[in-house]
């Protein structure tokens, strides 16, 4: 699910620099083709969640990105102020605040995209606003984007995990003990 739902994002991250940096559009031509391959994009990005929706683990892990306990509280105020011994669940507070924005970023993203691609849906004032609230969130996105793209490349064990479903126990036990049993 991570992976397409990376392709996906990748695909719409790439397709829009392609829409909106002139010398990329240069480069690329082709605008139609562009645009459609983002629009198609954009409209599958919300899939990869609905199907892991049949499965009990993924359901199992939405569960524990939902719920913020005490532990959570504190690994927030360290990680503001910088400091060890962050104690965290199977999912770090970082984690479940990252994927709580994101996936609001991306029905933001999808309804204000409908909005941009069905034209006769809204009027022209919405349709205005919808524009500027999708490019403005997609450059947020992007930013995001390549501060979580950061982060997975300075934890190279948190990759392993998400590859193999496998972590050190040492590993779990600093960064996540009070997911270990």
């Amino acid at each position: 699910m991570h992976r397409t739902t990376a392709a996906l994002m990748g695909v719409c991250v790439v397709t829009a620099a392609c829409l909106y940096i002139p010398q990329l559009a240069e480069l690329v031509g082709r605008r139609a083709l562009v645009v459609t391959v983002h629009e198609w994009a954009g409209l599958l990005l919300p899939a990869p969640f609905l199907v892991g929706l049949v499965s009990r683990a993924f359901r199992a892990d939405l569960s524990r990105l939902n719920r913020f306990g005490p532990h959570d509280r504190e690994w927030l105020r360290k990680a503001v102020r910088r400091q060890q011994g962050r104690r965290a669940g199977k999912f770090n507070a970082g984690q479940k605040v990252w994927a709580s924005w994101l996936a609001g970023a991306v029905l933001v993203m999808l309804g204000t995209g409908l909005l941009m691609w069905f034209t006769h849906l809204a009027p022209l004032s919405w349709r205005t606003g919808s524009t500027f609230v999708h490019d403005w969130l997609s450059l947020a996105l992007g930013i995001v984007l390549a501060g979580h793209i950061g982060m997975a490349v300075a934890d190279p064990e948190a990759r392993a995990g998400m590859r193999t479903g496998f972590v050190r126990r040492d590993w779990a036990e600093r960064e996540h003990g009070e997911w270990l049993p």
